[in-house]
Formats: C-alpha cells, sequence, structure tokens
C-alpha cells in the first residue's frame, strides 16, 4: 500500500501502556508506510517522556502534550487535526484496542468504505453492571434520536482523508465522536473483535465520567428530553387537577381527614418534576452556552518528534 497510514493514540496516564501499543503497532503495521501520532491528554505521570522516548528512536512517531486535561474526545479531535495520513486509524492506548486489527480495517477501506467503524463481541474482565448499562443506554439513545449507534461501539476505527476532512468540519465544543460519525453518513461498516483486558493499569473512565459522557450523547442529537419534560409536566397539571376535583368533592361532602400526607407527596411529586424539568433545560443551556463562548478547543504545551 503506498498510501500514508495515520495512527492515532489519545493517552491519559498510561505510562506503562506506551511501549507496549507502539511494540503491537509495529507488528502489525510494519508492512505500511504509516505515522503514529500520541496524544498525551494532560497526563501527571511519565506518560510524555514514554512517547518522547519512542519518537527519539522512531522518527515515525510522535508526540503531543496538552496543557491540561481537555478530555478523549478533545484528543481524538486533536490528532485527526495532526494526520497527514491518506487513511486514518484511531485507537486507545490500553491494549483493548487491537493492533492486530489494524489491517483488517485498512482492507475494508480498499473495498470502498470512507469509514470502518468497529464493534466488541465481548470484553474479556468487564462486569456485569457495565455490560448492562452499556447496552441499556445505546438503547435509549437510539430511541431518543435520530442516528443510530451500534451496541457496544468504540472509538477504534479507520477513516479515509475525504472523511477525516469532512469531520473536522464540525466545530462543536461538546463532542461525541460515535454520534458525529453517524450523523456524518458516507459508506460505512462494522468489524467485530473480542477485546482483551486492559494490559497495565486502571481505566480512566469512572462512573462520573460515564454518566457525563452519557448525557453529552443524548443532550447533543437530540431534543426530545425537552419534550419528554412538557409532556411530563402536562401529565403533573393534569393529574393535579383530577386530584383537586377529587379534594373539593370530598370536601363539600364533608369527609375531609386532616392530614399532611397528601399535601406531603403532593408537594414532593411536582417539586421533583419541576426541577427534573429545570435540570433538563440547564444542559441544553450549559451547551448552548460552552458553544458560543467559542473558546480553541485544546492547547498544546509540548511537542516531539517531526
Amino acid at each position: 500500500m503506498n498510501d500514508l497510514l495515520s495512527i492515532i493514540i489519545p493517552t491519559y496516564n498510561e505510562e506503562k501502556n506506551i511501549s507496549y501499543i507502539y511494540q503491537k503497532i509495529k507488528e502489525s503495521a510494519g508492512a505500511f508506510q504509516y505515522e503514529i501520532i500520541f496524544i498525551d491528554d494532560g497526563s501527571f505521570d511519565n506518560t510524555f517522556n514514554e512517547i518522547k522516548h519512542i519518537s527519539d528512536i522512531d522518527n515515525q512517531a510522535k508526540g503531543i502534550s496538552f496543557s491540561r486535561n481537555f478530555g478523549h474526545q478533545i484528543a481524538l479531535l486533536a490528532g485527526l487535526n495532526e494526520s497527514k495520513g491518506d487513511i486514518v486509524v484511531m485507537m486507545d492506548a490500553d491494549g483493548q484496542h487491537p493492533a492486530e486489527l489494524i489491517p483488517i480495517l485498512i482492507d475494508k477501506v480498499k473495498e470502498g468504505y470512507d469509514i470502518v467503524n468497529t464493534r466488541r463481541k465481548t470484553t474479556e474482565g468487564i462486569g456485569f453492571f457495565k455490560k448492562v448499562s452499556s447496552r441499556f443506554y445505546y438503547s435509549f439513545l437510539n430511541f431518543l434520536t435520530d442516528i443510530k449507534i451500534e451496541y457496544s461501539s468504540s472509538d477504534f476505527r479507520a477513516m479515509t482523508r475525504k472523511a477525516v476532512d469532512a469531520f473536522l468540519q464540525l466545530e462543536e465544543t461538546n463532542r461525541f465522536t460515535r454520534g458525529l460519525i453517524s450523523w456524518m453518513g458516507f459508506n460505512q461498516a462494522i468489524v467485530e473483535y473480542n477485546a482483551p483486558k486492559r494490559y497495565a493499569g486502571e481505566t480512566k473512565y469512572t462512573l462520573k465520567k460515564m454518566l457525563r459522557f452519557g448525557i453529552d450523547g443524548i443532550t447533543s442529537f437530540s431534543a426530545k428530553p425537552l419534550k419528554i419534560s412538557f409532556y411530563f409536566g402536562l401529565i403533573t397539571l393534569l393529574l393535579g387537577v383530577i386530584y383537586g376535583i377529587y379534594a373539593i368533592a370530598i370536601y363539600t361532602l364533608g369527609k375531609a381527614i386532616p392530614g399532611w400526607t397528601s399535601i406531603l407527596l403532593t408537594v414532593l411529586f411536582i417539586g421533583g418534576v419541576q426541577l427534573l424539568g429545570i435540570g433538563i433545560l440547564g444542559e441544553y443551556l450549559a451547551k448552548i452556552y460552552n458553544e458560543i463562548k467559542g473558546r480553541p478547543h485544546y492547547f498544546i504545551k509540548n511537542r516531539c518528534g517531526k
């Protein structure tokens, strides 16, 4: 293959994995003309030193280091901005995206696909809660939005330069890459794989980050939560009117029983619905607020390699 292959690897505190994933890529992509682009997303360990060491001995590898942690999705964006390849592969540094799959992804691109996504069939060592919550999330996301994102999809994919250039025209700050890729269209294919355990270290996706990621996915591609909030409020109002008529009838018949239970339950229910609606509205307002500021997506602190 004469085309240049760019391999983008976002990293965050992955010092123990850098050398491993580099060797795996060399074994799998050594037959291609390629460049490896490491994106250090504000690590506070020796991740960038490991990247610099590799770039010193291999002129096909280079790295950039952010001024702080801007997030995995922004790191992917930075890698795409830096890439020069005719085909671009993005993958994680933890070893759960098998480098052995790279030639298969490239073969699918050669078949005429602009974007080749991947889907995990199994993930070694994954807990029951994460399996169930992931399946529920993607089902819920597909229900709320007009785009379709495959269950167990990941940000391990190959893209042609045409698709990359189109993706880089999307300038929003709060980025949900899987949704943007699906929304873009183009000829897309899926390759399934079995994900091994993380090679070293611990996952950086805490429950809090997973929830934030999930909310970003929903609010980036659907206004249905706002409509659901409206209908929920309408139903609550209707129930309130019915209950009010019932309360007046009971009072008129002289059968009212003094007590705080019904009042307390009513206040808590209506208050909860109101706070839920305000919270949903707040998520959308926060997105608008972040977008209109027009700040740069990231700042680069250091570079290494050519």
